[in-house]
């Protein structure tokens, strides 16, 4: 997804929340300023996609669900909302239907209109949320992730091609080529024509 795009003066928290519920297209709420969110390319939805049928998959069964792109996380006492790319949270009946403040894992896929967005304001606002423990951040042009872990004090740790990943607050381990295996950029292009 863009980065997002200045639409309208100072809105209150309920305000947002509930044209939300009836606009065509999402926004961003930061500090009561509403940016609308552009559409994304087909290698951000394939990315997209895949992790969350993976996710989908090796939770069944437990009171974790993944969300893709449509539920909110609410941050900063409500002065924050955004729309992650992935996220998973583990049940809580408290929760809202349309936004989480608890997420478990939050999973951004990055673009040049996006990379620095993702890496500098929603990192540092995503790393106040006390039920993280994962921020993950998806290249699309490039085979390239970068996980930063609560348990390691927020440090990235980078993956390649070769690499086999672990989502350590799922407990998921998946080869980086698997979560690339539709993307067309050039590393999987070099890679895909070096295993024939």
């Amino acid at each position: 997804m863009s980065s997002p795009d200045y639409v309208s003066n100072y809105m209150s928290e309920q305000d947002y929340l509930e044209g939300e519920k009836i606009s065509e297209i999402k926004h961003e709420y930061i500090d009561g300023e509403v940016y609308a969110m552009a559409g994304a390319s087909k290698n951000h939805q394939r990315l997209i996609a895949v992790l969350t049928s993976k996710l989908y998959q090796h939770l069944e069964n437990t009171p974790c669900e993944v969300f893709s792109s449509d539920i909110k996380v609410r941050a900063d006492a409500g002065k924050k909302y955004f729309y992650p790319d992935v996220l998973v949270v583990c049940r809580n009946d408290d929760e809202d239907e349309y936004y989480t403040e608890s997420p478990r894992i939050i999973i951004e896929v990055l673009s040049s209109s996006t990379r620095k967005y993702d890496k500098t304001l929603k990192r540092r606002v995503y790393q106040t949320i006390p039920s993280l423990e994962e921020y993950v951040l998806i290249e699309q042009d490039s085979v390239e992730i970068e996980v930063c872990r609560k348990s390691e004090g927020w440090q990235s740790s980078f993956y390649y091609i070769d690499d086999d990943i672990t989502f350590t607050s799922v407990d998921l381990t998946l080869p980086v080529t698997e979560i690339y295996q539709r993307v067309e950029n050039d590393d999987m292009r070099a890679f895909l024509t070096s295993n024939v």
